[in-house]
């Protein structure tokens, strides 16, 4: 499961170390990124992973068709187990989860139905413990989640309180229209969108194909459940037929005013 914190790039290395392996290998700690870097920030299980993919294929034009995961990780690093990146291209992706800050001074915030996300982020966790998990208790708690209930996390970035230049992506409009928003996001980045690689990169990272991809390639990522499913539905309404009453009834009476603000309820 993800720490509450990021912990140092340097947790293991004198300063002086660190700054002789970035001065030989040309890489940075995590968390020195350039003014024009994006960060693509969405709460855990909102598409966060897919964006990763779509990124390094439509603006970076890797086959990520035999692309290994490694590569994608180091071109479009996840702040929350990367200790250090390389700068490979003029703007890096960065993928994270964390509440604002005001380092990150370009956001796009991935914004999904809080009802898909938690069945989604439930059996992540049960998979990632390998134990059973009371959903109910998840959703009425909010122990285990990182870094805070879906509402929280939706509220605060909408406050925007450090005024980073931010865009909304809807994974349900990312799912509809992989390229237009795509697009959208070059066009935010300042990238040039090549309509060929936009299509390519949607058809290589589909559903079907990133289920592919997890039957054949190793994840990198320790956070990553080992003995469980990560591809699993991505299913738009996900939520109707995993989702119990009460448990529902239990995020809608919190989450509520937040899903209406956002149009997921009338």
């Amino acid at each position: 499961m993800w720490s509450g914190a990021a912990k140092a790039p340097s947790a293991a290395l004198s300063s002086e170390a660190v700054t002789e392996v970035c001065g030989v290998t040309g890489l940075r700690p995590i968390d020195q990124f350039a003014e024009h870097d994006v960060f693509i920030v969405g709460y855990p299980k909102s598409g966060n992973t897919w964006m990763q993919y779509l990124v390094a294929g439509a603006f970076y034009g890797i086959d990520l068709q035999v692309a290994p995961d490694a590569l994608i990780q180091d071109l479009a690093p996840d702040v929350h187990f990367k200790k250090f990146f390389k700068p490979w291209f003029p703007v890096t992706f960065f993928k994270s989860h964390f509440l604002p800050r005001p380092d990150y001074r370009k956001v796009v915030y991935l914004l999904r139905d809080g009802r898909d996300v938690m069945v989604s982020y439930w059996h992540y966790l049960e998979g990632l413990t390998g134990e059973k998990m009371d959903f109910l208790e998840l959703v009425q708690t909010g122990n285990g989640l990182f870094p805070c209930k879906w509402q929280e996390h939706v509220a605060k970035w909408q406050l925007n309180p450090y005024a980073a230049q931010m865009i909304t992506v809807r994974y349900e409009d990312l799912k509809k229209d992989p390229a237009g928003q795509l697009r959208r996001i070059g066009e935010f980045a300042g990238l040039s969108c090549d309509a060929a690689l936009l299509q390519r990169a949607t058809q290589a990272s589909s559903f079907e194909a990133m289920k592919q991809r997890e039957a054949s390639f190793t994840w990198e990522n320790p956070q990553i459940p080992k003995n469980k499913q990560f591809i699993r539905r991505g299913q738009i309404g996900s939520h109707q037929d995993e989702m119990p009453s009460a448990v529902r009834e239990a995020f809608l009476s919190e989450a509520g005013a937040m899903m209406r603000k956002t149009g997921y309820l009338a």
